[in-house]
């Protein structure tokens, strides 16, 4: 269609010119042009060239703008859309309004025309006329990324509207229109000047060289980077985590936090060194004799990656260390914490070459990035606009229409490099020095390791190091290291199918992804199916195509080749699209486009990475066709067949149809049949009767398809959770205990058959292999990666089944075997069994070159195996973590040769010292190190890690170290969610160490990660756990205080109620009894409770179980203190000066692993402790007292029972009925005390007896009369927890209690009194046999007053379980 420039009356849009090509229009009118003066000349020009607007019907154009639109013109992307515009209508409403610009939404392709508004454009923006509007613009030619590059011209606010000329069309072209533009803004758009009597005018190439010089006001220079800090502003990144406003005393617990730090650093307090060889002599001193005299513990986590800050979950991870570093000091052993960076591998090296592209593309300061390139269209309130429905689909793209409001909401992509640094929170002057890789190496790690020193990390820097040949001494490690597994032939060179990036151009291992970690390469059987007869509508569309003696073949993939033999038919996707590709001049492959592109790596092609297109079909093209299918009993050929469940992500979009074995075929096959006509095939071609036994199975017979489908009642090929279960299960029990009952190899099994019958397949050419990966993989450059088939140096990880080193693979599950994985065995087992060649060398990326390769460099995941062994000297090489500095044994790095390393690392006898430079003392310091600190005691890692880096570990340590050398423990955690939810910078729900310590402090962070969980599950940091613990802990370091520097001591109980009433303190629990005076119960059970929370503690930290150990040793430590302040307060007696103090020395010890700061300052400054706690030991408390914790129990079971009776008579009250006391009144208690045991429990006592010490509750269970069982079981159960909690059986099966019951009631008597409302009087009654009478027990334990006639509950009362009567003063009656 001949675009048309045509008059348009108002009534229609708007007066002015529209000019049409095909369905695009672009409307120009002057009404607002004329206000500008430089404008009348373009005015001037369409009016010459166009009448003035009417109602006629459309005109063709004026000759002359005929002649110029007839040339070919750079094909011009313009996105001319008002942002602001709510639809065609309103124009004039936008932001832009004034410019009258055309309103159509999304990229056009505005082919001629688009040179007209360029010529408007340029016109209107150059000569910065719009700056009349009042309002920010963006002007000026800029440079475009991303999948077309070019340059747009760009304007408005925030520049949306743009002409972006496709730098694919952008070589010298035809431009008349040039002659229409004037002089000076053709020099700013670079246009050779021409005259305009030439006939075919120039448009020069547009050179990125002149971009800088596009004119844009200088305060707009930053809005990409302004637009990027306002909407990723790192503070926004924990915008929905919790505020703080009162900090007054989290501002004291950190600056105390602060001065402890820096006395730690000090004293190099984290500094633990073997025994030196003056302190034990080398000759005579074994590793054995050393951990014996000088006990230790080694602990790291996986060493992080160095392109960011540390967030919540490193700290979650370190924090599993850096608690059992500090357990393990108090347990008066060396602890040793290091802690190096890893920097090898892809992410440095490729966020830094992307910042040199966006450095020349937008400037040292990314001032010429356009706002727009990184801003899209949001749904306003999280909005998302449903899916157009066919019916919605426009017709007449012509016509444009939208319902976008003025609120519609832009958001910000993270496109680019720069914007990542900003959003971290990285200067913008300073983000083009991470241009080079090395300056992250420089940044990152002094900035982890600040934030760690907040966070109170036991960690010990002298050790710390960077990975790569930044450290010539780790570089030299990791040499020896390669240099080894090759010799021991753990490294081998051989063709794999890798997971791999075309446009890296190497291997894409898992650190080297952006997503798809863990993705491995799954290998396929690819069959050839030769096209022998084409469905009419594929021969018409590939007529005149295909060479006419061509070879074409379907290749569907198959992981069952033993099944070939029944197959009925071949399915495609009839929505998917084919391509025809061309693999030599005579053959030819139909399968998706993802699958060819993964043969072309795969030497399949000719030509590494081409697989040259065709032709393209539809699957609904080749439906019909016939085709041979190799080892098929159906030798006249099978039909291609529909089938919608076909994916192109998987395989080759082709599925070849075996319905005897395959569910998905099965019933597939069977919709076929039944709906032929439906599916517009011949039900002849579906093959489904008559189907062929191929395997036998023991549970489903010799047809596992049919018998699967059947069973589980499956209706359709759409039933696809049932249909997963279905081949889950038809693949296991073929594969495993599946017979052959067809074929070469019939009465063989099938796992031995399938290789047999893949290997025939290939020898006959019937079939290739082809792989892909097993997911979807996106590389850190941000490519869709492949499988290839590479030569390429692999670890030989992996058994026997995936071709691997089976002995290695042994000899490490013997390992797991030995080593405390915390419930994670079965999980590393797991991935030992499906592992396999690991590729450890790649070109691309940061690291140490392999040795004998030195093209390419050891891969991230190869070189971070072994470093635990390096800690343990790489202090004494080198003093920084470069390795610039010579370390103390004054060691050079060209002087380790590998004979030095073997002997370092105990792989030569201790008397069998290397030839070498070193100074025979040095190695032997060196060695005496690795002696003493190896084997790792334990490493963490989140759960990720175990499918390669934790299994690696084994498999490395297993080949270089003896078996007294391999790690003891690794402990693997669960993923860090924040306030319940997933960590998420986007949602704002992030949170760093730094973030968390600067919020909360070291010590109330440190808690909520200990409370945050143990286990393999998902833990949880709550921020309320964190804000609470600030309050607790200035609370509890303020009562202290008190308690030391402000105590009131007395000698006795009379003297302690006196000071309460006549001083005037602030805490009236610094009043206490001195030191030495009598102790009373009370204080007995407040110890002995003590004691036991000690021993209970230290078997958490044993177990590493954190939220247990901060449960025992600092919530019930501190309710044990609160318990035992209220009992002697109520009892009148205050608490006892050396319970107090020993109470909060042990609290103190305590915390020291979780909340060291606030331990040392208790230690110190209160306590007035000579050294700080973190190199006091361990308390050792004395046994406890059966007795007492029974005493214990009993109080609080009592208490909470009165507490229960109250509160059910306040319920009735509430809901209207009738009570027996009014608990708002003054009321009497009366407690009943059980002088023996009721005479039906005898039986059930002597029963325990003779079952004691296996005594099986359920067994026991089963032998009780279900008569008695109500009563008895309750009975039974309580005898077994007072035998558990220690009390002897003696005392317990021979009817004793294990304390005096009347005696410890007396005793809580005035705390009932002061706990229990409007309660004025306690009476304990000692009651009879029988629960008829009884005798009132006196404060003094005397007897008092014989009663008779006792309340029915009195009957009830047993020994160590009293009941109780509430009775109002005044004899008033109660509803």
């Amino acid at each position: 269609m001949a675009p048309r420039l045509c008059g348009k009356s108002s009534s229609t849009i708007r007066s002015g010119w529209t000019l049409r090509s095909g369905r695009s229009f672009i409307h120009i009118r002057p009404r607002r042009l004329r206000h500008f003066p430089s404008c009348r000349n373009l005015v001037a020009f369409l009016s010459g060239m166009c009448p003035k607007p009417t109602k006629q019907p459309p005109r063709p154009y004026p000759q002359p703008l005929e002649r110029l639109l007839s040339l070919r013109y750079p094909r011009i992307v313009g996105e001319v859309v008002d942002e602001g515009a709510p639809d065609h209508q309103k124009a004039d409403d936008g932001p832009c309004g004034d410019l009258d610009l055309p309103v159509p939404f999304g990229a056009m392709h505005l082919e001629e025309h688009a040179a007209l508004v360029l010529a408007l454009e340029s016109e209107l923006l150059l000569r910065g006329e719009l700056a009349q509007l009042g309002r920010p613009l963006f002007l000026g030619l800029e440079p475009v990324a991303g999948e077309v590059e070019g340059w747009q011209l760009r304007f408005g606010r925030p520049a949306k509207q743009a002409t972006h000329l496709d730098a694919r069309r952008r070589a010298r072209t035809p431009s008349p229109l040039a002659d229409n533009i004037p002089l000076r803004v053709k020099r700013k758009l670079s246009f050779t000047p021409t005259s305009t009597s030439s006939p075919s005018p120039v448009l020069s190439p547009l050179r990125p060289c002149r971009m800088a010089e596009a004119a844009a006001p200088s305060e707009t220079h930053q809005s990409a980077v302004k637009a990027t800090l306002s909407a990723l502003d790192p503070s926004k990144a924990s915008d929905k985590t919790l505020k703080i406003e009162n900090t007054e005393k989290r501002d004291t617990l950190i600056a105390t936090e602060k001065v402890y730090q820096k006395k730690w650093a000090d004293a190099r307090v984290f500094e633990p060194d073997a025994p030196s060889l003056q302190d034990e002599p080398f000759d005579t001193t074994s590793p054995d004799d050393l951990h014996d005299k000088y006990p230790k513990y080694m602990g790291c986590f996986a060493y992080p990656y160095m392109n960011g800050t540390l967030h919540a979950g490193h700290g979650f991870t370190a924090s599993k260390v850096e608690f059992t570093a500090g357990f393990a000091r108090m347990q008066g052993k060396r602890a040793l914490f290091p802690l190096g960076y890893h920097v090898t591998g892809m992410p440095i090296k490729a966020c830094a070459d992307k910042l040199v592209r966006e450095v020349e593309l937008f400037g040292q300061h990314f001032e010429r990035c356009p706002v727009d390139d990184i801003a899209e269209e949001g749904q306003t309130d999280g909005a998302v606009p449903p899916a157009p429905t066919q019916a919605e689909t426009k017709t007449d793209l012509s016509k444009f229409s939208t319902k976008k409001s003025k609120a519609s909401a832009k958001t910000i992509k993270t496109k680019y490099q720069f914007q990542i640094m900003l959003a971290q929170g990285i200067p913008l002057e300073d983000i083009h020095k991470f241009a080079d890789p090395l300056h992250w190496i420089e940044f990152f790690p002094p900035m982890a390791k600040q934030h760690l020193e907040s966070f109170g990390a036991r960690i010990d820097w002298r050790r710390q190091f960077v990975t790569t040949d930044a450290n010539p001494y780790y570089d030299s490690f990791v040499s020896w290291q390669m240099r080894k597994l090759l010799e021991l032939k753990k490294i081998i060179f051989a063709k794999r199918y890798t997971v791999y990036s075309p446009k890296d151009g190497q291997a894409c291992l898992d650190h080297d992804r952006q997503s798809g970690e863990g993705v491995n390469t799954q290998e396929y059987t690819a069959l050839k199916m030769k096209v022998k007869e084409w469905a009419e509508t594929a021969q018409k569309k590939l007529q005149g195509k295909l060479p006419a003696d061509a070879n074409i073949y379907f290749i569907p993939a198959t992981l069952r080749p033993e099944t070939m033999y029944g197959q009925t038919s071949c399915f495609v996707g009839p929505s998917l699209h084919y391509g025809v590709f061309k693999v030599s001049d005579s053959e030819y492959f139909v399968c998706s486009v993802r699958a060819a592109r993964n043969m072309s790596f795969q030497n399949i092609f000719p030509t590494w990475g081409e697989y040259p297109q065709i032709a393209t079909l539809s699957g609904k093209d080749v439906i019909g066709t016939l085709v041979d299918a190799p080892l098929s009993v159906h030798t006249e050929g099978v039909r291609i067949l529909p089938m919608e469940t076909v994916k192109d992500t998987k395989g080759t979009a082709v599925v070849t149809c075996v319905p005897s074995d395959s569910p998905d075929d099965y019933i597939t096959s069977l919709d076929l049949a039944k709906k032929a006509e439906y599916y517009g095939i011949q039900k002849e071609w579906v093959k489904f009767d008559g189907i062929l036994p191929i395997i036998s199975t023991p549970q489903y017979g010799d047809l596992t398809a049919k018998k699967l489908v059947e069973d589980l009642k499956i209706q359709s090929p759409k039933d696809s959770k049932k249909l997963e279960e279905a081949k889950e299960k038809a693949y296991k029990e073929g594969f495993y205990k599946g017979t052959m009952i067809y074929g070469d190899f019939k009465g063989q099994k099938v796992e031995d058959a399938k290789n047999l019958v893949r290997k025939q397949l290939i020898d006959l050419g019937l079939a290739f292999p082809y792989a892909e990966p097993d997911g979807k993989v996106i590389s850190r450059s941000g490519d869709d990666c492949v499988s290839a088939l590479l030569d390429q140096w692999f670890m030989n990880y992996g058994t026997a089944e995936t071709g691997g080193d089976d002995e290695w693979a042994q000899m490490v599950l013997e390992q797991i075997k030995e080593m405390n994985l915390y419930d994670a065995d079965q999980a590393f087992v797991q991935v030992v069994h499906w592992l396999g060649n690991w590729a450890c060398a790649r070109s691309y990326g940061l690291g140490t070159k392999l040795p004998w390769d030195p093209s390419v460099k050891v891969e991230s995941l190869s070189d971070s195996t072994v470093y635990q062994a390096y800690y343990s000297f790489a202090h004494l090489l080198h003093k920084d973590l470069f390795g610039k500095e010579v370390g103390p044994l004054g060691i050079k790095p060209d002087q380790i040769t590998d004979d030095v390393w073997d002997y370092v690392f105990a792989r030569r006898d201790r008397a069998d010292l290397p030839q070498s430079e070193i100074p025979k003392e040095a190695l032997q310091t060196m060695r005496r190190h690795f002696d003493y600190w190896y084997p790792l005691d334990m490493r963490t890692s989140g759960k990720d890690l175990i499918q390669n880096h934790l299994t690696f570990n084994l498999y490395v340590h297993s080949a270089l170290f003896s078996k007294e050398n391999r790690p003891r423990s690794f402990r693997v955690n669960g993923h860090l969610m924040l306030n319940g939810e997933k960590m998420s910078k986007s949602t704002g729900n992030f949170l760093t160490i730094k973030g968390a310590v600067d919020k909360f402090g070291a010590d109330a962070t440190r808690i909520a990660l200990a409370e945050a969980g143990d286990g393999m599950t998902d833990a949880n940091f709550e921020e309320a756990v964190a804000n609470a613990n600030i309050l607790k802990l200035f609370e509890l370091r303020k009562w202290a205080e008190e308690m030391i520097r402000d105590a009131v001591i007395v000698d006795s109980a009379e003297k302690y109620m006196e000071s309460r009433e006549t001083l005037r303190i602030k805490n009236y629990d610094s009043v206490q009894r001195k030191s030495g005076s009598p102790l009373f119960l009370w204080d007995h059970i407040f110890e002995n409770e003590l004691n036991g929370l000690v021993a209970e503690t230290k078997q958490h930290y044993e177990a590493t179980m954190y939220k247990a150990a901060l449960k025992s040793g600092y919530y019930d430590f501190t309710a044990a203190r609160d318990f035992y302040r209220e009992a002697t307060k109520a009892a009148g007696l205050g608490m006892h000066e050396d319970l107090a103090k020993r109470y909060i020395e042990l609290q103190a010890l305590m915390l020291t692993p979780i909340a060291p700061h606030w331990a040392d300052y208790i230690w110190q400054e209160v306590l007035n402790k000579p050294d700080t706690i973190q190199n006091a030991l361990w308390p050792e408390p004395s046994p406890t007292d059966a007795a007492l914790t029974a005493a214990q129990n009993f109080v609080r079971s009592t208490q909470s029972n009165v507490g229960s009776a109250e509160g059910g008579a306040i319920k009735r009250l509430a809901k209207g009925k009738t009570a027996l006391f009014d608990p708002k009144k003054d009321k009497k208690i009366t407690i009943f005390s059980a002088k023996a045991w009721p005479e039906w429990q005898k039986k059930y006592i002597d029963l325990i007896r003779d079952k004691y010490p296996n005594i099986d509750i359920k067994a026991i269970s089963k032998s009780i009369d279900k008569s008695e069982s109500k009563k008895a079981m309750p009975f039974i159960n309580n005898l077994k927890r007072r035998l558990d909690n220690g009390e002897s059986p003696d005392a317990v099966l021979n009817r004793q209690l294990a304390f005096d019951e009347l005696a410890t009631l007396r005793a809580m008597v005035p705390g009932l009194k002061q706990t229990v409302q409007k309660c004025v009087a306690v009476e304990v009654v000692a009651v009879d046999e029988g629960g008829k009478t009884g005798t009132v027990v006196n404060e003094d334990g005397s007897e008092g007053e014989k009663k008779s006639e006792l309340p029915p509950q009195a009957a009830s009362a047993e020994p160590g379980s009293p009941t109780f009567a509430f009775e109002n003063v005044e004899s008033l009656p109660v509803r």
